[in-house]
């Protein structure tokens, strides 16, 4: 979680918005990853790629 608000203050301090839907973006797929590898659900969002 360190990290996480180290890159916000780093936003916030250098005014870098276009960074932030890269961030965003990349965080949704790393919970994707996680979330279809270990559950359930597994099949049905590999089917949606």
């Amino acid at each position: 979680m360190e990290f996480l608000t180290d890159m916000i203050t780093f936003l916030l301090a250098r005014k870098k918005w276009w960074l932030a839907p890269v961030m965003i973006i990349l965080l949704l797929v790393g919970a994707l990853i996680v979330f279809g590898g270990s559950s359930a659900a597994a099949p049905f969002i590999y089917s949606i790629f």
